[in-house]
C-alpha cells in the first residue's frame, strides 16, 4: 500500500509547526511560515515533497473552504450594498492597473500577445492571502476592508472572461460572440439561483437537516453544499474559489449559518495551510539568484504600480487618506488565479518559459511580503500624515459633514463601532442621556449622522478629535476599540486631558487587565470573561445559594483574576452592601405635580412611614449629601434612596403621588 501522500503530509505539518512556532515567538504572519515552508520542502530546494498534485488538491480545497466561511461571514445584503465598489471600483482597479503593465511589460521583450496576457495576470491580487489576513484581524466589515473585498469580487469574476480571452489569443482561434453569449446566460443563471437559493432554498434546507437534531449530519450537508455549488460554477467556466464564495453568500442569511461557521474553522484552517505551502512550492531560488535583479526590480514594480493605483481607485470611491494607504497596500500581491491564467499562457504557448518563471516568482515574493506590508500599512498612513497633505488628500473627495459638536459637560463618550458600543449609544439616546460616539468608520458614520446619532469621525488616537468631543469635560469615556496597543493610546490621552474621568475599558483578553489599569483605566471588563461570571452567577441562583454567598465567589473569582486591580468603589461596596443583600440604592425623580415638592424632610418623615434613609439629592448639576431636616424638595430633585426592595419600591409610589391624591 502507497502512503507518499500521509508522508508528505506529516513533512508538511512538522515543518509547518516548527517554523510558525519561531514566527509566533517573532510575532511575524504565520502565512510568511506556510510559504516559507512551501520553499524548504519544494522540488527547488530540498524536494521533500513527491505527491505535488494531490498537495495542490488539498490547496485547492483549503481555497474553496477559506472563500465559503468569507461568504458566510458577508451576506447577499451586504454584497448589494456595495455593488458599486465591486463594479465601479473592481473595473477601474483592474483595467487602470492592466493599462500601466501593458506599457511597462514593453521594456520584457514580449510579443503584443504576451504583454496583454501579463498586463492581465499581475493585475489580479490574492483573495486567500488578503481575506485571511483581513479575517485574522477583524476587518472584514471595516470600511477600507469592504472596499477590498469588493474589488476581490469583481477580480475573481474576471477569471471568466480572462480565460476566455486567453484562448482568443493563443494559436487555436474561437468564436467570440457565441462564447459571450453563453458567458451572459450563465451568469444570469448563477445570479438567478444564488437569489433563490438566499432566499428560500438553503434557509428550508438547513431548517429540515437541524430539526434532525444531528451534528454530523448537519456538517455533511454544510459542506455538500459547498462543495456541490463550487464544482457546478467551475463546470460553468468560473472558478471552484468564486462557487464556493456564492455559496457561503446563500447560506449566510439563514439562522443556521453561525453555527455552520463554526464547524467549518478547523476544516478551513488546516486545508488553507496547504494552499500556501502549495505557493511556496512554486518559487525556483535558483531562478531568482540568477536573475536576482531583474526579480527585484519587477517585484518592487509590482508592489509600487499596484499600491498606487488600488490606492487612487479606493480615493475615488471616497476614502481617506489612511483608508487610501490601506486599500492600495492590501491589494499590492499578484493574487493565486494568476498562476491558473500562467499555466495557461504557457500551455498555449502565449508566454515563454523565462516570463513564466520571472512571473512565478514575483507572484510568490509579493505574497510573501503583503502580510508585514499590511500590518505596515496603518503606521505607515499615519506617518505620512504628518506631511503638509493637501486637505483634499487627508480627507477624500466626499468629506464627512462637518457637524457642531455643542460644549457638552458631564457627558459620556463612547469611542469605537462594534456592535455593543453602538447599542449604547443607541441607549444613551433613548434616556436622552448627554453622550457623543467617536468612530473611525466614514461609512458607518454617514449611516449613523443619518439616524440622527451624535457622533463624530476619526481616530480617537489623534488629540485633537478627543478635543473635538470635549473628552476634558466628560464624566465617563468607554473606550472599545479591540486592539491593545491603540487601546493604551487612547487611554493614556484621555487621562492626561481630564484627571477625573471614568474610564471604563472592554478588553478582549484577560491578560491585558494590567496594562490597562496601570496606563489609567478605572474598570476594564475581559468580554468572554464576564459573560462567563453572569452565566456562573445565574448557575449559582438557580442552585438556591445565598446572595451573600454569590457575591463573595465571584468577588473571590474577580479578585484571582483581577489581581489588585479593581474598580475604586468596588471594594467598598462589597463591605458594606453585600452584608446586607436586601438593600440597595435607588434614584427617584420628583416629577412636577408631585405632592413631596415644597414639602422638607420633617414633613415627609421618610424614616418613620416608609422606612427609608435620604442618602442624597441631585438638583441640576449640584450634589447635596446628607441633607438636614429643614431641606425642601423642589420639582426634578433626584432623591438617593437607601432601603430594602420593598421600602424602594413603596418610596417610588410615594414620590409618585401627586397634590391630589
Amino acid at each position: 500500500m502507497e502512503f507518499s501522500i500521509l508522508k508528505d503530509i506529516v513533512i508538511i505539518f512538522a515543518l509547518a509547526t516548527l517554523v510558525n512556532f519561531v514566527f509566533t515567538k517573532l510575532k511575524i504572519p504565520t502565512i510568511i511560515g506556510y510559504l516559507l515552508t512551501g520553499i524548504i520542502a519544494g522540488p527547488h530546494v530540498l524536494s521533500l515533497i513527491n505527491g505535488e498534485h494531490e498537495i495542490e488538491l488539498m490547496a485547492e480545497i483549503g481555497v474553496i473552504l477559506l472563500l465559503f466561511s468569507i461568504g458566510l461571514e458577508f451576506s447577499l445584503k451586504h454584497l448589494l450594498r456595495i455593488r458599486r465598489i465591486v463594479f465601479l471600483g473592481g473595473l477601474l482597479q483592474v483595467m487602470i492597473t492592466a493599462f500601466l503593465f501593458f506599457f511597462i511589460s514593453r521594456f520584457y521583450e514580449m510579443t503584443w500577445q504576451a504583454r496583454i496576457f501579463i498586463c492581465f495576470m499581475a493585475a489580479l491580487s490574492s483573495s486567500a492571502l488578503v481575506l485571511k489576513v483581513l479575517q485574522d484581524r477583524s476587518e472584514i466589515s471595516s470600511n477600507y476592508g469592504r472596499t477590498v473585498l469588493g474589488i476581490l469580487i469583481f477580480q475573481d469574476i474576471m477569471l471568466v472572461p480572462l480565460l476566455l480571452f486567453s484562448n482568443f489569443l493563443g494559436p487555436s482561434q474561437i468564436d467570440i460572440s457565441h462564447e459571450l453569449i453563453v458567458m451572459l446566460i450563465k451568469t444570469a443563471a448563477i445570479i438567478a439561483f444564488v437569489y433563490v437559493g438566499n432566499k428560500w432554498l438553503m434557509p428550508w434546507l438547513l431548517r429540515v437537516i437541524a430539526m434532525t437534531r444531528n451534528q454530523e449530519l448537519f456538517m455533511m450537508s454544510v459542506l455538500l453544499i459547498c462543495l456541490a455549488i463550487a464544482l457546478m460554477t467551475y463546470e460553468l467556466g468560473m472558478s471552484l474559489a468564486f462557487g464556493a464564495f456564492l455559496a457561503g453568500l446563500m447560506i449566510s442569511e439563514s439562522e443556521y449559518s453561525h453555527n455552520a461557521f463554526g464547524n467549518l474553522i478547523p476544516f478551513k484552517d488546516t486545508f488553507t495551510s496547504f494552499f500556501f505551502v502549495s505557493i511556496g512550492m512554486l518559487l525556483d531560488l535558483n531562478f531568482v539568484v540568477e536573475n536576482i535583479g531583474l526579480v527585484a526590480v519587477t517585484v518592487l514594480l509590482v508592489i509600487g504600480i499596484k499600491t498606487i493605483v488600488a490606492g487612487g481607485t479606493g480615493f475615488i470611491l471616497g476614502h481617506t487618506f489612511k483608508g487610501t494607504v490601506m486599500v492600495g497596500i492590501a491589494l499590492s500581491q499578484v493574487g493565486e488565479f494568476s498562476f491558473i491564467l500562467a499555466k495557461v499562457g504557457l500551455d498555449q504557448s502565449i508566454i515563454t518559459s523565462f516570463h513564466y518563471q520571472l512571473f512565478l516568482a514575483v507572484a510568490v515574493i509579493t505574497m510573501s511580503v503583503s502580510p508585514l506590508t499590511i500590518q505596515l500599512a496603518r503606521p505607515l498612513s499615519e506617518l505620512l500624515l504628518k506631511l503638509p497633505l493637501p486637505s483634499v488628500w487627508v480627507n477624500g473627495l466626499f468629506p464627512l459633514k462637518e457637524i457642531d459638536v455643542p460644549e457638552l459637560k458631564n457627558h459620556t463618550v463612547f469611542i469605537g463601532k462594534d456592535l455593543t458600543m453602538l447599542k449604547l449609544s443607541k441607549l444613551a439616546k433613548y434616556i436622552k442621556l448627554p453622550y457623543i460616539s467617536i468612530i473611525f468608520d466614514p461609512q458607518k458614520v454617514r449611516e449613523l449622522q443619518k439616524e440622527g446619532e451624535n457622533v463624530l469621525y476619526g481616530d480617537a488616537v489623534n488629540e485633537p478629535v478627543l478635543h473635538k468631543a470635549h473628552v476634558g469635560n466628560a464624566e465617563i469615556v468607554v473606550v472599545s476599540v479591540g486592539n491593545l496597543v491603540p487601546s493604551l493610546a487612547i487611554i493614556e490621552k484621555v487621562r492626561a486631558m481630564n484627571k477625573h474621568v471614568f474610564i471604563l475599558v472592554r478588553a478582549k483578553d484577560i491578560n491585558d487587565i494590567e496594562a490597562y489599569f496601570k496606563m489609567g483605566a478605572d474598570q476594564v471588563l475581559p468580554e468572554n470573561f464576564e459573560i462567563a461570571i453572569d452565566l456562573f452567577e445565574r448557575i449559582l441562583a438557580h442552585k438556591l445559594i445565598p446572595k451573600i454567598e454569590i457575591n463573595k465567589l465571584v468577588g473571590d473569582i474577580r479578585s484571582d483574576f483581577y489581581g489588585i486591580f479593581r474598580e475604586r468603589d468596588q471594594k467598598q461596596q462589597e463591605n458594606i452592601l453585600d452584608e446586607f443583600p436586601n438593600i440597595e440604592i435607588s434614584a427617584i425623580e420628583t416629577e412636577e405635580g408631585s405632592f413631596v415638592v415644597g414639602k422638607s424632610l420633617i414633613d415627609l418623615k421618610l424614616r418613620k412611614n416608609i422606612g427609608v434613609t435620604l442618602v442624597a439629592i441631585k438638583r441640576g448639576d449640584k450634589i447635596i449629601e446628607n441633607p438636614g431636616p429643614e431641606e425642601v424638595f423642589q420639582k426634578h430633585d433626584i432623591a438617593y434612596i437607601l432601603g430594602t426592595f420593598d421600602q424602594s419600591s413603596k418610596a417610588v409610589d410615594f414620590f409618585s403621588n401627586n397634590e391630589t391624591n
